[in-house]
């Protein structure tokens, strides 16, 4: 994939997660975990979603423009893969609001595991 197809790609996922979470918020199934997020979602969502969408644009453009160095390219794979752990908790939260618990119940599953194979080593 082209450095220009996933600076798309990681735009594409942060407007995503900038309507779920106006979703999740406005209907009152989650909250905002990020306090400063939190409090322009509290001036409007013209705000929240303005500046949600400015910071994935300008972090897209330095990535893309940056991707001919080692740690862009690094840097890239990993806020992607931050990005799709987060969709993956959006759709948890979808089933979860739509009164399906076991998303919920596998994703703490999942995120329980790599402490249970640390402490079988340790």
């Amino acid at each position: 994939m082209s450095s220009l197809s996933k600076s798309l790609l990681l735009f594409m996922l942060n407007c995503f997660d900038a309507n779920l979470t106006l979703l999740w918020v406005r209907t009152g199934v989650a909250t905002e975990g990020n306090a400063l997020m939190a409090r322009l979602l509290d001036m409007g969502n013209a705000p929240f979603l303005g500046t949600k969408l400015l910071v994935g644009a300008f972090a897209g453009y330095v990535l893309y423009r940056s991707s001919h160095l080692l740690l862009a390219r690094r840097g890239m794979k990993l806020v992607l893969g931050i990005y799709g752990a987060l969709m993956l908790v959006h759709v948890a939260t979808g089933f979860s609001a739509l009164g399906w618990q076991i998303p919920e119940t596998a994703l703490a599953y999942l995120f329980y595991l790599p402490n249970a194979f640390l402490s079988l080593i340790f």
